[in-house]
């Protein structure tokens, strides 16, 4: 059976092993069943998943006018810091960003390829995580609005890292770290503003992804060079299928490319 649509990030629940979700057009794959399963992947085209349109994706799945109209976009996005809903100034749709910025968020610590700060909406925990391909994560912060969770990544990230290494994360390879440890001797350079907000009574969260097999040397497949791969999958993680041959495909890094995807016969 051949399946055809555009790619979104997977969708995850949270047990042992993590589950993984494809949504393509009117199906739902749980791909941890396709596991050690040769696939067959075809590129078909780009569709900005905002306008729908056959048009060439410039950043995060959106076409370029859309990607720098539309809010779902705006810097504050990747720029937390940036964001100014809390005090009623619009960006591009003071609503949208009101209803986005104006609810819980958590600053963490997470374990992937390295120790790391990030920041997510309270109700993204822990699907942030298992995007990101952590092992291990812990809440460090929980404040009112994206703002302030921004200014507490910003001032933590001098001491921390704030980016994870796709390719140690995907090789296994990040080494054993304490979070709580970390946590306790991040508190100190908390900004004032969220020090009221601190969490110290919690552990850390762990998680397992479905792999069989890591990859020695992942190397990225890129489907307008490589039209049509075919390989054995051997693990699921972050969000990433990693085949048997070491070749890694970013399903995220991928949104609004339309693909059809088989079994190889």
């Amino acid at each position: 059976m051949q399946y055809q649509g555009v790619l979104t990030k997977m969708q995850t629940e949270f047990i042992n092993p993590i589950q993984y979700f494809l949504y393509l057009e009117n199906d739902i794959l749980n791909v941890n069943q396709l596991l050690s399963k040769t696939l067959v992947i075809n590129y078909i085209k780009q569709q900005c998943l905002n306008c729908k349109n056959d048009r060439t994706i410039y950043r995060q799945g959106f076409c370029k006018s859309c990607f720098f109209e539309i809010p779902q976009a705006a810097d504050w996005i990747m720029r937390p810091e940036l964001s100014k809903a809390h005090l009623g100034q619009e960006d591009r749709d003071l609503e949208y960003e009101k209803r986005v910025q104006l609810q819980p968020h958590i600053v963490y610590l997470a374990n992937s390829s390295n120790v790391k700060v990030g920041v997510t909406r309270k109700t993204q925990v822990p699907t942030r995580w298992i995007d990101q391909g952590a092992h291990k994560a812990i809440e460090i912060v929980e404040v009112p609005n994206r703002y302030l969770a921004g200014i507490t990544e910003v001032a933590l990230k001098t001491y921390i890292a704030d980016k994870t290494n796709w390719r140690i994360m995907l090789k296994n390879g990040a080494p054993k770290e304490d979070l709580v440890q970390w946590r306790n001797k991040l508190i100190a350079h908390i900004p004032e503003e969220a020090k009221d907000y601190v969490i110290t009574n919690n552990t850390e969260t762990e998680l397992a992804f479905p792999v069989i097999k890591y990859p020695e040397k992942p190397k990225a497949l890129n489907l307008k060079n490589t039209p049509k791969y075919t390989g054995k999958l051997v693990g699921i993680k972050g969000q990433y299928f990693i085949f048997e041959d070491d070749t890694v495909f970013n399903i995220r890094a991928n949104e609004g490319t339309v693909i059809s995807l088989s079994l190889a016969l």
